[in-house]
């Protein structure tokens, strides 16, 4: 395997083969935000009043007494967790005792005593009546676009009326052919290649069934709802930017039809019932001039790609003027309609472009729709948009067309976060949200709002909104509409010629991230003043600094925030990305109340599998189930030298059948109570 640029230079057991899949390796370079000045700097990181939190060694030990590998180098499958030391068990709707914490190396799938696990859907597993089996090692890009794709990030499960239907949708962020494929021995093969990867990106919408209420869920081959959307799939664009001369092409002179979708991160499912998918680290995929307008803020370089698709992608080659504005057609949220195969999927301008992690929408009782955006990026931006129109309830015809052009059209905004008011209270600050396009106007000097809508991050740079440490997943809590922003890190704050800590952004060389909650003044939607406070501040509990929203007692490590899912109590569910790089721990699943007595006593409730991220928490705690989506378990391995044997353990000794995969393949995995 080639040296990656990552090589060396991670924390310690973080992959750089995921650096460089995911993100084009960008924390080998600058971060593409050349702002040096930070909002605000009347606090230090001293400044900050937080109680550490102690907890024992014990749990490191428990750990480690979870059995790696059995007899013959074949994994041991650990489904329940040891006891964290000090806990109890969690009350409520979905009661668990809380596990320690799993050592990174660990090749299982760990769940609390009296929980049990199972894939529901696999990479490669048949979607359609006429779609192969999964073969291990073949590429076939037909076969893959009637499969289910790799590396599940987004997911919801939307459960129907009757309780025994319910469908699953879920992206396809990105592929690692070292694990998936054997080398190629010639440019036939390396074509098919480079095609497999390009169909097992995307999005997939599949079909669930299952006897009753509480039950595990099984996918339904050939069901009639089942879709997959890949890198060749027609999107439209929509809003001012559609149509102008910044995402016209020679294959699309009018610059409203773009091909495929890639690099989709998190995502969110709307009111009116639609998928929301952010196209995230979509520069790696493109060799590009960066000296063209926007390229270098967007991390946009002329090296050969990740992906090398531009040897059969022409499109993929932006420094041909043929393609020089492809890359200004990726970095937009998506929509879906999950319910209509036949539909066409959407990429919105006028949520703007840049890295995004997802977005997710909330209605206020004015009928007002917002949509809470991240970009995920060192020093870059917290974003949201509100829609012109208004939500319309009910399932008429007018409705849904009204419904679905609420994101079409509307106001852009970017954070600015001011300092602590009080330093005798939770309220540590206020904020403001910067107009970008407003009334259908340009608010930023010498930008056409088709430009904003084009190079967001340029004409956000303009107005000075707050760096960020990497604003991943922005998720409005449905029981009381506050805001919860996870920042993963930033190992770069602080550094010579970099913004330092801030209040909003309280460590310099920021490893394990934190958790902002936001209150939007008088909770109205189009509010442009918000409060913040920070509810987490991640990391070891008995390291200087970690904060667990005043909660004095024991708690779970927990590093790299990502992605947050709700409760129907109204707790929150985290979800982390790169544990094993900063604490040394597998990525996993916590919880943790925001009100009462217990508020910030975060616990953690699973833990995945080798060199796995935890993606896309669905929490259904009324019917005693937690869905996950386990994304890369192995990405450090190679055909010949696989690494996690997810989720298809054997037992020891085993001899694998004809054609049986050894290898991991990512997947949708559903947690129930033991019956």
């Amino acid at each position: 395997m080639q040296l990656l640029p990552m090589s060396g230079k991670t924390h310690g057991n973080r992959s750089a083969v995921t650096c460089h899949l995911k993100c084009d390796s960008a924390c080998a370079s600058d971060a593409p935000n050349e702002s040096t000045e930070p909002s605000f700097r009347d606090i230090a990181e001293s400044a900050l009043s937080r109680r550490a939190v102690l907890l024992g060694g014990s749990a490191l030990a428990a750990a480690a007494a979870i059995p790696m590998t059995l007899d013959g180098g074949l994994p041991a499958v650990a489904t329940e967790g040891a006891r964290a030391p000090g806990e109890r068990a969690v009350k409520g709707r979905l009661p668990f005792t809380p596990i320690a914490p799993v050592d990174a190396a660990v090749d299982a799938f760990t769940v609390p005593a009296g929980y049990e696990w199972q894939a529901i859907i696999r990479w490669g597993d048949p979607l359609f009546h006429n779609s192969p089996a999964f073969v291990p090692g073949k590429a076939d890009p037909e076969a893959q676009e009637l499969q289910f794709g790799y590396n599940n990030d987004y997911l919801d499960i939307l459960v129907e009326k009757n309780g025994r239907r319910a469908l699953l949708c879920c992206n396809h962020e990105y592929t690692n052919r070292n694990i998936m494929f054997p080398p190629t021995a010639n440019a036939a093969q390396e074509e098919q290649v480079l095609k497999h990867l390009m169909a097992a990106h995307g999005f997939a919408v599949v079909e669930l069934e299952r006897k009753r209420k509480g039950e595990q869920w099984s996918y339904i081959k050939g069901a009639p709802r089942n879709r997959r959307i890949t890198a060749y799939t027609p999107f439209e664009l929509t809003g001012a930017a559609a149509g102008s001369e910044y995402v016209q092409t020679a294959a699309d002179p009018e610059g409203t039809t773009v091909l495929g979708t890639i690099g989709n991160c998190a995502g969110g499912t709307t009111p009116w019932g639609t998928i929301l998918s952010g196209e995230e680290n979509f520069n790696g995929y493109f060799k590009a001039d960066p000296t063209a307008r926007g390229n270098a803020r967007y991390g946009l370089n002329d090296r050969p790609s990740n992906y090398g698709w531009e040897a059969i992608e022409p499109r993929f080659d932006a420094t041909s003027e043929a393609y020089r504005n492809e890359p200004n057609r990726f970095g937009y949220i998506i929509e879906i309609d999950p319910s209509d195969p036949t539909s066409t999927p959407r990429k919105h301008t006028a949520m703007g472009r840049f890295k995004h992690e997802g977005a997710n929408v909330r209605v206020d009782e004015s009928g007002t729709v917002v949509a809470y955006m991240g970009d995920d990026e060192r020093f870059d931006y917290l974003y949201k948009f509100v829609s012109s129109r208004k939500f319309m309830t009910g399932s008429s015809a007018r409705a849904k067309r009204n419904n679905m052009l609420l994101l079409t059209d509307g106001d852009l905004y970017v954070a600015r976060f001011s300092g602590r008011q009080n330093p005798d209270n939770d309220n540590l600050g206020k904020g403001v949200w910067l107009p970008l396009v407003l009334n259908g106007q340009s608010r930023v000097d010498g930008m056409s709002v088709e430009e904003v809508l084009v190079y967001t991050r340029l004409a956000a740079d303009t107005v000075r909104p707050t760096p960020m440490d990497r604003p991943e997943d922005v998720e409005p809590n449905p029981r009381t509409g506050k805001v919860y922003v996870a920042c993963t890190n930033n190992t770069d704050r602080g550094k010579a010629g970099k913004p330092a800590a801030d209040p909003a952004n309280p460590r310099n060389a920021n490893k394990n991230g934190h958790v902002i909650e936001i209150t939007e003044r008088r909770n109205r939607a189009d509010s442009t003043v918000f409060d913040w406070n920070l509810l987490i501040v991640c990391g070891m509990p008995e390291d200087a600094g970690t904060y667990f929203g005043g909660w004095d007692g024991p708690v779970a490590p927990i590093s790299s925030p990502d992605n947050l899912a709700f409760d129907s109590e109204g707790n929150l569910w985290i979800s982390t990305d790169g544990q094993p790089g900063t604490i040394g721990l597998a990525d996993a699943l916590h919880r943790v109340p925001l009100e009462g007595a217990e508020r910030g006593h975060l616990t953690q409730f699973l833990a995945v599998p080798n060199q796995a991220e935890t993606s896309g928490p669905v929490i259904h705690d009324k019917d005693g189930s937690v869905f996950v989506a386990v994304q890369h378990p192995g990405e450090d391995g190679t055909w010949d030298d696989q690494q996690s044997f997810f989720p298809d353990y054997v037992a020891a000794g085993a001899r694998p059948g004809k054609g049986e995969w050894r290898g991991p393949r990512p997947s949708v995995v559903q947690v129930t109570r033991k019956r």
